[in-house]
């Protein structure tokens, strides 16, 4: 019997997530840029199950491409089981197994939300209870996307991304995402970005907190108004994306053709995400584009982050 059945497992689901709108300031000297941006936790799940064990060890499966998943400590469930054991005093390992349904290195933050969820995971199996506070430090200390992975629906970031703001969102709103089989590097996408800019020098101090969100965006989002949403997304690394895979304009181009009311480049790529009216025409996308060969996933937002299921 697989060990994701087994009945001693502690299961925590977490989510992938779009950038409904992503501006991106100077880079910082620790490599992290200031951010202005707008998530959304949308029904692209990953699953990740704790199982008591004397040491830390890590497997991967899904229903996407794992084969480079890391399973040591580069993996940022692995490192985040180990924070959490390190800051609670804990004396005791864990055995993660991971089914991933988020893209790897697709934009969508699907690393993110295993760390997210390793951390909920391993609080429960240790009962550790550091509360969401604790749980939200350590998912900073991780990464930018984490924190808000951990507490998921439609959230502004700051800072880093990682300074969380709570965004009114009513109703759902029906996306399409077509994902790539090529991942891209989040890091060299940042790179791109800085060269074609010009940005020769590193920001010494914290990044300012200057950077805005659009009002229409935050007033599209309370409205839960797909048709005031679609003209006012954005991406500041969508050029640096684009300039890496041409593919991926073409693809934006047939998305908005056959239907979509608009489409972005999520996070760093390559994952494309397109907004639509509703349910029904996002199926009808959904084919439309699957006919042209594309994979096309038809997700909603937001939805809850990590979550421990019973």
């Amino acid at each position: 019997m697989s060990m994701a059945y087994r009945s001693d497992a502690v299961h925590v689901r977490a989510p992938g997530k779009i950038n409904v709108y992503l501006g991106v300031g100077h880079p910082h000297d620790d490599g992290y840029h200031s951010l202005a941006t707008v998530f959304q936790a949308v029904s692209l799940f990953e699953d990740v199950y704790a199982y008591p064990s004397d040491d830390f060890s890590l497997e991967v499966t899904g229903d996407v491409d794992v084969s480079d998943v890391p399973t040591d400590d580069r993996n940022l469930a692995m490192r985040a089981a180990k924070m959490l054991a390190q800051a609670t005093g804990v004396d005791a390992g864990v055995h993660l197994v991971i089914r991933k349904g988020v893209p790897v290195a697709g934009g969508m933050g699907g690393g993110s939300a295993d760390a997210a969820a390793a951390l909920v995971a391993c609080d429960a199996l240790w009962g550790t209870d550091v509360g969401s506070r604790g749980l939200h430090e350590l998912a900073a200390r991780l990464g930018a996307d984490v924190p808000f992975t951990l507490h998921g629906g439609t959230a502004i970031g700051a800072g880093r991304g990682d300074e969380l703001t709570p965004a009114l969102a009513r109703g759902r709103f029906d996306w399409v995402l077509v994902t790539s089989d090529q991942g891209l590097s989040t890091p060299e996408i940042y790179r791109s970005l800085d060269r074609l800019r010009g940005f020769g020098d590193a920001v010494a101090e914290d990044p300012p907190l200057s950077l805005d969100v659009p009002v229409g965006v935050l007033q599209a989002l309370r409205a839960g108004d797909a048709h005031e949403l679609a003209p006012v997304m954005h991406n500041d690394l969508e050029r640096a994306a684009v300039l890496d895979r041409p593919d991926l304009e073409l693809a934006l181009a047939d998305g908005v053709r056959l239907g979509a009311l608009s489409g972005i480049v999520s996070g760093s790529g390559p994952t494309i995400a397109f907004l639509c009216a509703d349910p029904e025409a996002a199926r009808a996308l959904q084919q439309e584009l699957r006919a042209t060969g594309r994979e096309a996933l038809h997700v909603h937002g937001p939805v809850h982050g990590a979550q421990l299921m019973l």
